[in-house]
């Protein structure tokens, strides 16, 4: 019987906390809303499609970090920094193209 329960809980802790230790909820949430962001300045007209497709592309960068960053199976607290640095620099990047004179 505790055999049983010690092999389960290895079995659980084997698949359950690398998944846990790469996962990055917040920045997959704040990668969503920029995106959302960057629709919303295209349909709107605040976005030119050169514009859009420069953001686009800072945004594929931060997505490829990320990826890069869970590779090994654990995001460090400095890689996680690092993500959140670049995805600042990306959200004041949207502000400043969505506000300035330039529109579709």
């Amino acid at each position: 019987m505790k055999t049983t329960k010690l092999f389960a809980a290895v079995l659980v802790s084997a698949f359950v906390l690398p998944a846990f230790a790469q996962s990055t909820p917040n920045l997959d949430k704040r990668e969503d809303r920029q995106q959302g962001r960057i629709v919303q300045g295209i349909e709107s007209g605040q976005l030119t499609a050169k514009e859009a497709q420069h953001l686009e592309a800072r945004e594929a960068k931060l997505a490829s970090d990320e990826a890069m960053a869970k590779a090994d199976g654990k995001v460090t607290r400095k890689e996680r920094n690092k993500l959140q640095r670049e995805a600042d620099r990306n959200s004041a990047a949207i502000h400043h193209q969505k506000h300035d004179k330039q529109t579709r």
